[in-house]
């Protein structure tokens, strides 16, 4: 797999990971699933991602809005661009920004996770060990979103792009040019809980928001 070096775009990159869904309160694996609206605490972190990118930025900043496809990253971007007084209706949507997919395991509650499947989680890295039956694996997701960030390299000036926990940490290693963790076959940048906001500068990064969402390993986003 080839990285590509993305320091040079000329522009800051903030990567926000979406606000709590049902999915997540319930513990059940979404994945790449389109459709899993936001909690009341979802709502509260997006309007708190909102509030910071507004005393950061200020109100219409020149931002090119990026989300993934999946409806809980264009709810939080909806919360969020009403705080920046953006139109979200002028945000580019891109499936390779979505989530894990979980293949057959989609919709599984984590519960269900015994026998020869209890160790499908690594509590440590908050990843998981293997994929899912017919699901993906983290050298895909380095491959769809270092395409992404390749084809989008001209994108000029700041941009938002809202997306997902695990999805998000391969984008940041490939952003940043983390080496890859042979136990995941790909770059994979530190956990965030719900609702963070990394930023990306000349291939560094630094924590422009923290959330108050759980980690990954307590309900994978």
């Amino acid at each position: 797999m080839t990285i590509h070096p993305h320091a040079a775009r000329k522009g800051r990159d903030f990567i926000a990971r979406h606000g709590e869904t049902v999915y997540n309160i319930a513990q059940r694996m979404q994945g790449d699933h389109p459709h899993t609206p936001l909690t009341r605490t979802g709502f509260a972190q997006a309007d708190a991602m909102g509030a910071a990118l507004r005393d950061l930025l200020g109100v219409k900043p020149k931002l090119t809005l990026w989300a993934s496809s999946a409806g809980r990253a264009l709810q939080t971007l909806a919360i969020i661009a009403e705080h920046l007084e953006l139109d979200w209706h002028a945000a580019r949507r891109d499936d390779r920004l979505v989530e894990i997919g979980m293949g057959d395991w989609s919709g599984r509650y984590y519960r269900e996770l015994t026998g020869p499947d209890a160790d499908f989680l690594d509590v440590e890295a908050r990843l998981y060990r293997r994929p899912a039956p017919g699901g993906e694996w983290y050298d895909a997701i380095a491959a769809r979103v270092g395409a992404w960030a390749g084809d989008t390299d001209d994108d000029l000036g700041d941009r938002l792009v809202i997306m997902h926990g695990m999805s998000s940490r391969v984008l940041r290693g490939v952003l940043t040019d983390i080496p890859v963790d042979p136990r995941f076959a790909a770059p994979v940048a530190d956990d965030l809980p719900q609702g963070s906001i990394a930023l990306i500068e000349g291939g560094r990064e630094t924590i422009a928001h923290r959330g108050s969402g759980g980690p990954s390993m307590a309900a994978p986003a």
